[in-house]
């Protein structure tokens, strides 16, 4: 029996600032996908809703099982060829929020006030915000209740870091992507943190649950699975 439906959000950007192109990152969703999906339903949103764009160079780069499963899983495929746009979805319907990585999310997902509101009713009813990768930069607009406060401030938080991103195409904070992921939770007030390059690093703080880069995306998965069936 489910114990709940879990929101995933994905990007539906398609292209970063330049031209290059982008999506959703496949790691960051199948792993977790797998992982919830035996205890909870998982539904998905995204900023224009319906069909969203997968980064192929993640589908070219990552060939582990769950990678492949998850292109030929015919529930899998439905969930992101048919997603919700964030403006339908409603908090009071989900056990918890999880924004998939991808470098889509700085683009439509960080400066989306629709995405920051959705956020912030997550939190203020104490259910779980959790992202990986680039994720967490689409969290930056999310305050705390009743304050001008971001919800990082204070908190332990990761995101995708700078000396990774400086081995991706990527790596150009003003043409290509709007703003630095690392830099951005660190003006925000996060305390943050991370392991070595392309490394597992999950925390969980203050109601808010990042993971540091692809690697991480399985580990979080497990996490948020544990956060929820202990509750």
């Amino acid at each position: 029996m489910s114990k709940g439906t879990i929101l995933f959000i994905f990007t539906s950007a398609d292209k970063v600032l330049d031209g290059k192109e982008t999506g959703w990152y496949l790691p960051e969703a199948a792993h977790p996908y797998y992982v919830l999906s035996e205890d909870f339903n998982i539904e998905a949103a995204s900023t224009k809703g319906g069909a969203v764009p997968l980064d192929e160079n993640s589908k070219k780069m990552f060939t582990d099982d769950e990678s492949v499963k998850f292109l030929d899983d015919p529930k899998a495929q439905e969930l992101v060829k048919n997603t919700k746009k964030i403006g339908e979805v409603r908090a009071e319907d989900y056990v918890a929020i999880f924004v998939v990585g991808g470098h889509g999310p700085l683009i439509d997902l960080a400066p989306s006030k629709e995405f920051a509101k959705l956020v912030e009713d997550f939190y203020a009813a104490k259910k779980p915000v959790s992202a990986v990768c680039h994720g967490p930069a689409a969290l930056i607009g999310a305050k705390k209740p009743n304050s001008s406060e971001s919800i990082f401030n204070g908190i332990e938080a990761t995101v995708f870091t700078n000396t990774e991103e400086a081995q991706t195409p990527y790596n150009d904070f003003v043409n290509t992507l709007p703003f630095s992921p690392e830099d951005k939770l660190k003006e925000l007030g996060a305390k943050f943190v991370k392991t070595e390059d392309w490394g597992v690093k999950v925390v969980y703080d203050g109601g808010v649950l990042t993971g540091q880069n692809p690697a991480s995306a399985g580990p979080l998965g497990k996490k948020l699975k544990e956060i929820l069936l202990s509750a």
